[in-house]
């Protein structure tokens, strides 16, 4: 039966949320506004393809996006003690939340919110640079950040990743954060002493490793 979370002393969580609010702004306010306003200067053209409707539509993505990549990131500074920025990276694993869904949430929010952009502005040069953005963040999954989670949390993170896709979200959320949460936060711990000590690391598990046939894939 999964523990109600405890609430951490603000002491604990002031830095990590000041550091992310400071990357929210610096990254997904560049690549998420800052781009898309100067493809555009929102301004208004013609509606792709000639359809109005894509311009509601593109507002929804982007407020939608926006209200995603809030929450995601507010995950960050509360349960994982840290923020999304390599210099100041998370203490626990962050599997609560959008993250029960899909696991890289703050990277699908901005492009539903470039998206959204580009349907509500009727730009194909913004439709173009999301796609740019995509694969660029696909790149840097596969090529960083896995490998860097992999190597802090280890079998968590394979159990985490055999159950929740890379960009395609479940339809119903992963019931097994609270384990991995606690896992999570108890080999930290241990990793911190064993540090200490000097003694000689664990063989790394390999980043994501391919699920066996039949469980979910990225």
């Amino acid at each position: 039966m999964e523990q109600a979370p405890v609430r951490p002393p603000l002491r604990e969580v002031m830095g990590p949320i000041v550091g992310t609010i400071a990357f929210f702004i610096l990254a997904p306010g560049t690549f998420g506004f800052y781009v898309p306003w100067r493809i555009t200067r929102w301004h208004l053209a013609p509606p792709l393809l000639g359809l109005w409707a894509l311009r509601p539509l593109g507002a929804v993505l982007a407020v939608v996006g926006l209200l995603g990549l809030a929450e995601s990131f507010s995950r960050f500074a509360i349960h994982g003690r840290g923020t999304p920025a390599p210099v100041m990276p998370p203490k626990r694993l962050v599997v609560t939340g959008l993250y029960r869904y899909v696991r890289n949430p703050m990277y699908v929010a901005v492009l539903w919110i470039v998206v959204g952009q580009a349907l509500l502005f009727g730009s194909r040069r913004v439709l173009a640079y999301a796609a740019l953005f995509w694969v660029t963040v696909h790149l840097w999954v596969l090529v960083y950040q896995e490998p860097s989670l992999s190597a802090r949390f280890g079998a968590d993170y394979a159990a985490y990743c055999a159950a929740v896709r890379r960009w395609w979200p479940r339809l119903r959320p992963w019931r097994g954060g609270g384990e991995i949460s606690a896992a999570s936060s108890r080999g930290s711990r241990a990793r911190a002493g064993s540090a200490r000590r000097k003694a000689p690391s664990p063989p790394r598990t390999p980043p994501c490793a391919r699920p066996p046939r039949g469980s979910a894939r990225p």
